[in-house]
């Protein structure tokens, strides 16, 4: 039989992923089937559930037949790890069967409801038992915004028929026949889980109105949930033994094994996942704390920092004001000169998130001269990339008392060298980018791997050998005075 392959679903918004690897982290195999959202009025995103779940079939059969056409054996499949969006929630019936459309992260149905709960002054509690914020965000606030608008759903959750579910507890009712049961990092995002007690808390479902909401079995991301052969495409079942957040499995991706680890995703916006070991943290700086990863027998929890704009800010700068033809043109337009210049940008085209959570507040460009040019504005956007996550961290450092050991970096604009050498310098760190394009289904098909007996420990993933390239410190005396400049700024806000 030929070298075992772990198999990992990366459920995203956009579409679903099924990739194989090798043991080793090689990736042997990858399909994609794209997903649709629908936009029922301002602000509400929705799925169909069917399609989420039809893609992930659609995706694993395509995988699996690449990997065959490229000499693989499909018996020498041994697990799969799923990875998933966080936050979008589904409600079904005990036959598996939606009553609604999935309700996506995206959605801002609740701002009213989040209004209210913060003019009665839910906040700091709310905040000291699941470690979150009032946000529509979260999947609590906008299931009460259901409930509030949508009465036969209530009928049903109050009843006690209707089962919740993020997207990972959805997949496995269906791949398995009826498992109900979801993992530490996803339950944390619903603002129904206690942090502490890593239980679902009766006084939050009752704060948000769900009373009666059937919801799944709790444990660790690292561990047999059930097995499936995934409606034919095995002739034997497999065991799914990892489920975990997307942004979870990114950082055990990327081995955030141990506290002050920690990994930006440089997307469009950014998530900032910090490891914060054994204890709990609790922020006083506009940071999220969540659990990182879980396995059998240890929990890490984490600080999370959400930025609005990142790659954003790149295409800003490249669709609407015409600066450049190419997103990679950016970093020669900004090395073209040796500082900004006294010109500050600030990229609150959406408000600002972590740590200032100024959402409110209009995007500007500060300290323009005519001797300014778009080479000393290109320069001033990516420079407030680095700004936001030289902020974070800070946040996250004062927090949680753990100085930051490492960084490691993925998402498209890892392409940027001028902002992965700016960042290391700011934070005195270097800055890793793993060669590998697919780190939460990496996370999530390494711990599968755990969860199956395949691998015995952490440290034996950790002695896997990887590719990586070190962004390390500079001196950068200009790009100081630029980020006391950002810190001036931020302060008139």
């Amino acid at each position: 039989m030929k070298e075992a392959a772990l198999l990992s679903i990366d459920q995203g918004t956009s579409g679903s992923k099924a990739i194989l690897f090798s043991l080793s982290g090689k990736l042997m195999a990858k399909a994609t089937v794209a997903t649709r959202q629908s936009y029922p009025q301002a602000g509400f995103v929705e799925q169909d559930p069917e399609e989420l779940y039809r893609s992930v079939i659609q995706a694993v059969e395509a995988a699996v037949r690449q990997y065959e056409e490229e000499g693989g054996d499909r018996r020498a499949i041994r697990c799969c790890g799923i990875s998933n969006q966080r936050e979008t929630f589904l409600l079904w019936d005990r036959k598996g069967k939606p009553l609604r459309p999935a309700v996506v992260w995206q959605c801002k149905r609740s701002v009213a409801v989040c209004s209210r709960l913060e003019e009665e002054g839910y906040g700091d509690i709310l905040t000291r038992r699941t470690g979150l914020i009032i946000d529509p965000y979260f999947s609590g606030t906008k299931l009460t915004a259901i409930l509030e608008q949508e009465k036969d759903i209530a009928e049903q959750v109050h009843a006690g028929k209707a089962f919740f579910g993020t997207v990972d507890s959805w997949l496995l009712f269906r791949l398995t026949g009826g498992v109900y049961a979801s993992d530490f990092t996803n339950a944390s995002r619903t603002l129904f889980m206690n942090l502490d007690a890593l239980s679902w808390d009766e006084e939050m479902i009752a704060l948000l109105s769900a009373e009666g909401l059937r919801l799944p079995e709790l444990g660790p991301s690292s561990r047999i949930f059930g097995t499936s052969d995934f409606e034919g495409v095995f002739s034997s079942p497999i065991p799914i033994s990892a489920m975990i957040g997307d942004s979870h499995a990114a950082a055990f991706g990327e081995r955030c094994f141990s506290s002050g680890n920690a990994k930006v995703t440089l997307g469009t916006g950014s998530s900032i996942l910090m490891n914060t070991g054994s204890q709990r943290p609790v922020s006083k700086n506009g940071m999220v704390a969540t659990i990182c990863w879980s396995t059998g027998d240890r929990v890490d929890y984490a600080l999370e920092g959400i930025i609005v704009s990142c790659g954003s800010t790149i295409t800003w700068m490249r669709d609407q004001l015409g600066l450049f033809d190419e997103s990679r043109d950016s970093d020669i337009l900004a090395e073209s000169v040796t500082s900004s210049d006294g010109v500050c940008l600030i990229p609150a085209f959406s408000g600002l998130g972590a740590p200032y959570w100024k959402m409110d507040q209009k995007g500007m460009i500060a300290g323009l001269t005519f001797a300014s040019t778009k080479a000393h504005v290109v320069r001033a956007g990516l420079e407030s990339i680095a700004f936001q996550i030289k902020d974070v961290i800070t946040a996250m450092e004062a927090d949680s008392g753990i100085t930051l050991r490492s960084l490691k970096a993925d998402g498209g604009l890892t392409v940027s060298n001028f902002t992965l050498s700016l960042i290391a310098s700011l934070l005195q760190v270097p800055v890793t980018v793993i060669d590998v394009k697919e780190a939460s289904a990496l996370g999530a098909g390494v711990l599968a791997a755990l969860g199956a007996g395949i691998f015995s420990s952490i440290d034996e993933i950790a002695a896997i050998p990887y590719n990586s390239v070190d962004h390390k410190p500079k001196a950068n005396p200009s790009s100081l005075e630029a980020y006391a400049l950002w810190k001036q700024t931020i302060r008139t806000l």
